[in-house]
Parts: structure tokens; C-alpha cells; sequence
């Protein structure tokens, strides 16, 4: 990875949970606006976590979110763990019980990770496949989704790209299994190749615990194994982070 760019973080700090969330509301809604006006079609991935659950919410309550041309919006998930979907810890699940049922969204435009197989691998290809046949892609093509929505963990991972685990993952995959130990729960991801290759990413950061971590990863040189989400500073122009002012209280 290169570990120089020309581009700073660009870093918006709101006053509150609730304001970041009307805030990604804002940003889902605007970049939905542009892709369908220009092409017809909104390709965006999102994520899961505590800090999206509000963002969520709102999608499925304020007027100008609902009343989006959903036909027109390919749903996808940046990661998921391997639980079944009615699971607690399912980030398909989180969205079906913030905001699928309120928007007029098509069955045939969610594109959950089918974390049914037995064999991980199998459920990671199903997933390279179905990206690969919404988006029309030729072999060895890389997917634009118009917005990626990602989080950080406390750790600095992003999606399920953890601390050291990020050198040995195929990174020629569009998507790939993440084992996890310590009895946590194995995950299926998209890439970074994926991730680094949207139009527009939103890192979304809440909570004091995160101050730290906040701070760290964007004053330290990038290093991808420590600090995974340092995968998009070759890409920083294209990002924006969402930021409440307890996790940029250190900044």
C-alpha cells in the first residue's frame, strides 16, 4: 500500500448520535439522488453495529428518505457474520427491523450475504457471484458502488477487516471469509479492493470510547495490519467521516 496522499481527512463533527444520524440520512439521500438521476441506479453497501441503528431508523421515517425511487436502489452489506438472519447478531437482521418494511424496496433489490451454507467459502462466493451479476461485471472487474457505508471498531477495523489478520486475506476476491478466534463469530467481507473502488465512502464514529482510537488512526502513518481502516488512504478524497463530538472530543 502506498502510505503517502495528498489528501487530508475530511472530518465532519456533529453535536450528537442524533445528529449524526440525520446527517448520514442526508448524505444516503443525496448521493441516492445523484446515482438514479445519472444512471437509473443507486449500488450502495452498508453496515452494522450499534452506531448505524439510528441512521436506520431514520431511513424508514423521514419523508425525503422514503420517498426515494427504492425500485431503483441495489441494497448490498459490507460484512456479516456467520449467523443465521433472524439472529441478534445478523446485520441483515438490524436492517430488517429498522427500515426495510417501512421503504418500498423490492425483494429482488436486497442483496443479503447468505451466511446459510455450511461451507463459509461457498457462501463468499454466492456473494462474489450475486455482485457480480447485479453490477453486470466481466471477469477480474472490480464492482463502483456509488456509497459504502462503513463504521470503525475500537480496534481501527472496518467492515470485518480486522488487526493483523489483514496480510493474509485474498485480497483478489471481491468478497472473503474472516475467521475470528477466541469464540467470537467467523464473518464474510467485501474486500478492500471493493471498498477502495466506490465512488463515496462514509465512516461513520460515535461514543467517547472511540476517541482514542479516532485520533490514533488519523495522526499516525497509515499501516493497514495495526489499523485496518488505513486501507482508504490511497482513496481519501472520497471519503467523508461522520463524526459525533464524544468520539472527536481528543481531536
Amino acid at each position: 500500500m502506498e502510505t503517502s496522499t495528498n489528501y487530508k481527512p475530511n472530518v465532519e463533527i456533529v453535536s450528537d448520535t442524533e445528529s449524526l444520524a440525520h446527517r448520514s440520512v442526508a448524505q444516503f439521500i443525496a448521493d441516492a439522488q445523484k446515482a438514479i438521476k445519472a444512471k437509473n441506479t443507486f449500488y450502495v453497501a452498508i453496515s452494522g453495529g450499534h452506531t448505524p441503528r439510528r441512521f436506520f431508523e431514520l431511513l424508514g421515517e423521514v419523508p425525503d428518505a422514503k420517498a426515494l425511487r427504492w425500485d431503483k436502489i441495489q441494497l448490498f452489506w459490507v460484512d456479516e457474520r456467520i449467523v443465521r438472519p433472524d439472529s441478534q447478531w445478523s446485520n441483515y437482521k438490524l436492517a430488517v427491523d429498522t427500515f426495510l418494511s417501512e421503504v418500498a424496496i423490492p425483494e429482488e433489490n436486497i442483496h443479503r450475504i447468505t451466511t446459510e451454507h455450511s461451507d463459509f467459502k461457498v457462501a463468499a462466493r454466492c456473494y462474489e457471484e450475486t455482485i457480480r451479476r447485479v453490477f453486470s461485471l466481466k471477469e477480474k472487474q472490480i464492482p463502483e458502488f456509488d456509497l459504502i457505508v462503513l463504521g470503525m471498531g475500537a480496534d481501527g477495523h472496518t467492515g470485518s477487516l480486522f488487526p493483523n489478520s489483514y496480510a493474509s486475506l485474498d485480497k483478489d476476491d471481491l468478497a472473503c471469509v474472516v475467521y475470528v478466534l477466541d469464540g467470537k463469530l467467523n464473518r464474510i467481507t467485501l474486500t478492500h479492493p471493493v471498498l477502495c473502488a466506490a465512488a463515496h465512502l462514509a465512516v461513520l464514529v460515535s461514543g467517547k470510547e472511540k476517541a482514542g482510537i479516532l485520533k490514533e488512526v488519523l495522526t499516525s502513518e497509515p499501516d493497514e495490519v495495526r489499523y485496518p481502516i488505513h486501507i482508504l488512504w490511497p482513496v481519501l478524497d472520497k471519503v467523508v467521516w461522520l463524526v459525533d463530538s464524544d468520539a472527536a472530543k481528543l481531536l
